[in-house]
């Protein structure tokens, strides 16, 4: 255990930084007196922009996060910048059964061989970590890794089943990385999110915000991960391994084992933490278009 590692001083970066529950973070750490903060994206939207140019500190290194080169330059544009490596490393980037990658449109052809679906929620956190802890070695220091994860990460999800084996994924990938911080003094966490009403919903997957129901009374804001974000990275509280959840109803660490359903008010789930059963519906009629069209299509 590091104990309380606050983020006054320290590099940051974010990949997926330019918008969303990253660039809330990346707000939230220039206000916390970082050093410097790089925003990992492809894109700025407009109010991240003017971050970069209302703030020195702030700037933008465009990232393709399926190209480990790219998660490579973030780690050699803070030693040319700013003379050190990263100290926190928020891997925020993240996508949702997007129209180029999903499973039941199955979009991608033959000749691809993957998912890039997978290659942005699971292989970037997954190679980013190892990139970060070499170069920590490397200056011999200590740091936090966080990993914005899912209550999907514990939970099924028929109409987003790529994006729940992703969060999946991810929850396993930091539990198992938890001795990281005694080892080689790397701290590794995660925030597992509620529904947030963020552009994954518009931008991010067109649509899917409606088909859904995103509405402000089941979500929180990229404000409220972002808070969580930084408490679980400052505080000395959370080891590494720690998979912390925020929802409509609050915070709370997850147990390795025999989880208790987030957020049950009445012995029902509360809102926040599961899709309405009519935006279930919903979210499935156009899965079973597609699955119908299939249906004894060899047989014609």
């Amino acid at each position: 255990m590091f104990g309380d590692f606050p983020t006054k001083n320290k590099i940051v970066v974010v990949t997926g930084g330019g918008s969303g529950i990253g660039l809330a973070y990346v707000q939230l750490a220039a206000k916390r007196d970082a050093k410097a903060v790089i925003i990992a994206d492809l894109r700025l939207t407009g109010e991240a922009k003017a971050l970069t140019e209302a703030s020195s500190k702030v700037i933008f290194e465009r990232c393709d996060v399926t190209k480990w080169k790219d998660l490579q330059n973030l780690i050699d544009v803070s030693l040319a910048r700013f003379r050190d490596v990263p100290d926190i490393y928020a891997a925020s980037a993240g996508v949702f059964e997007p129209p180029y990658s999903n499973f039941w449109d199955d979009p991608e052809g033959l000749d691809a061989d993957r998912y890039k679906h997978i290659d942005i929620n699971v292989n970037h956190p997954i190679k980013l970590t190892r990139l970060a802890i070499r170069a920590l070695l490397g200056r011999d220091k200590k740091g936090v890794v966080l990993v914005v994860a899912s209550i999907a990460g514990y939970s099924k999800q028929y109409a987003g089943p790529i994006y729940g084996a992703s969060k999946h994924a991810v929850v396993g990938f930091v539990r198992s990385l938890g001795d990281a911080e005694s080892l080689q003094g790397t701290k590794v966490v995660a925030v597992c999110p509620g529904i947030v009403k963020t552009p994954i919903w518009t931008t991010g997957t067109p649509g899917s915000g409606e088909r859904f129901q995103i509405k402000d009374e089941i979500s929180i804001t990229a404000e409220t991960v972002a808070e969580a974000m930084q408490e679980v990275i400052e505080s000395g509280k959370y080891p590494g391994g720690t998979i912390f959840e925020v929802s409509k109803l609050g915070t709370r660490t997850i147990p390795e084992w025999n989880i208790d359903p987030p957020g049950m008010v009445d012995g029902k789930m509360a809102r926040g933490t599961e899709a309405p059963a009519d935006a279930i519906q919903q979210a499935l009629a156009p899965i079973l278009s597609v699955t119908e069209k299939e249906r004894g299509a060899l047989k014609r």
